[in-house]
């Protein structure tokens, strides 16, 4: 099968999209983000990386743009030519904070919220052969936010897609990293017939949510992680026992070679608090900012705005930026430009979907394709 032509919303800096690139079952055609620096960043580390930029280009912009009808009919045709030669995915995470719990909290009607409907409204007006939808487990699990998600899934049944859905957590892909996300993916009823797909009442079947997962969420959890350590600046110290090695912080910072990093000096500098940091142990993550991570340990999700701070295990200062990419399970050859405020940096670092989620979802995907169905040679 050639490869699968993806256009991506709400790139930031492309770690979704990235998983999906690396599978080297799809190639990105089209990026769209409204935000300058993290398209910068976008371009700035595929360059790094030797990945060919998007043929269709780079759309620094609202969504929102897209849907008034000149340009919905401009990127109706972009969608179209794109499926006459290649199986085609809309793939992105709209903005989550409107629904989550340690966020804003306003649902549908804040002004982050209302994007994912816009993004409902693109899939459906395009018809791209599929989507995927990701987002924070609030947008699931709460109730008021479950009844908006459910009328958002009516509306794609209603427009023709089969779905089906999962909350997934980071670290059964192998990130270093406990952090729920809601997938949503949807095929229209075409590719459904084309690709010999099994459906049951608009919901696909047999979609291999646990193929690539690496890990168990639940026996993870049963292990004898270290809770608190006395916190010692620049202290050594020994794995525990009964532990997975391949889920801590310190494995991904070895294996990234973080200290060496072209972005390991990017760190904000501790002034007044700098005493406070040393008065945190090494693995105490109990305050919602001002987390210190322990070294033998996964980190509690990747948040690294102002509502939190994950401070470095055995140094008095917070983490760094190749640190923080590292926990996103990134490659190290992903780098960010070195012009970059930290702010940016930081902000598109805790916003990214885990590289290894992404990268597995994606696997997941082209198996459903290729195996579950006869995966028609057409495409």
């Amino acid at each position: 099968m050639d490869k699968i032509n993806i256009f991506s919303f709400f790139a930031g800096a492309g770690f979704l999209d990235l998983g999906f690139e690396m599978t080297n079952h799809y190639k990105i055609v089209y990026v769209n983000e409204f935000f300058k620096p993290f398209n910068d960043i976008y371009k700035y580390a595929r360059q790094q990386m030797k990945i060919e930029p998007p043929i269709f280009g780079y759309n620094v912009g609202d969504i929102n743009d897209c849907l008034e009808s000149e340009n919905l009919a401009t990127f109706k045709t972009l969608i179209e030519k794109s499926k006459n030669e290649h199986l085609t995915g809309i793939i992105g995470g709209p903005p989550c904070p409107d629904f989550s719990i340690a966020g804003h909290n306003k649902g549908e009607h804040g002004e982050n919220g209302k994007l994912s409907k816009s993004y409902t409204e693109l899939i459906c007006s395009t018809q791209p052969d599929f989507f995927l939808f990701e987002n924070v487990k609030g947008l699931y699990r709460t109730a008021k936010h479950r009844e908006f998600f459910e009328r958002l899934k009516a509306k794609f049944t209603e427009n023709g897609y089969c779905l089906t859905e999962q909350l997934v957590n980071a670290i059964e892909f192998g990130v270093p990293q406990d952090r729920d996300r809601i997938i949503l993916i949807g095929f229209n009823q075409n590719a459904v017939q084309k690709l010999n797909l099994k459906t049951n009442n608009n919901q696909l079947v047999g979609f291999p949510w646990n193929k690539y997962k690496v890990y168990s969420k639940s026996e993870t959890d049963k292990m004898p992680w270290p809770t608190k350590t006395p916190y010692q600046e620049n202290s050594k110290s020994t794995m525990p026992d009964g532990i997975i090695k391949e889920l801590t912080v310190q494995f991904w910072w070895d294996k990234n070679d973080v200290e060496n990093h072209p972005n390991g000096k990017m760190f904000f500098q501790p002034r007044e608090g700098l005493k406070k940091f040393q008065t945190f142990d090494e693995g105490d993550c109990d305050r919602k900012s001002g987390k210190r991570l322990h070294r033998w340990r996964y980190s509690p999700t990747a948040a690294y705005g102002n509502n939190e701070v994950h401070i470095h295990p055995f140094k008095p200062r917070r983490i760094s930026v190749a640190e923080s990419l590292a926990i996103q399970s990134l490659p190290k050859e992903f780098v960010i430009p070195p012009e970059m405020t930290l702010s940016n940096a930081f902000k598109t670092i805790g916003n990214g979907v885990p590289f290894l989620l992404a990268k597995g979802i994606a696997e997941s995907i082209y198996y459903y394709i290729t195996q579950n169905g006869n995966g028609d040679k057409s495409f």
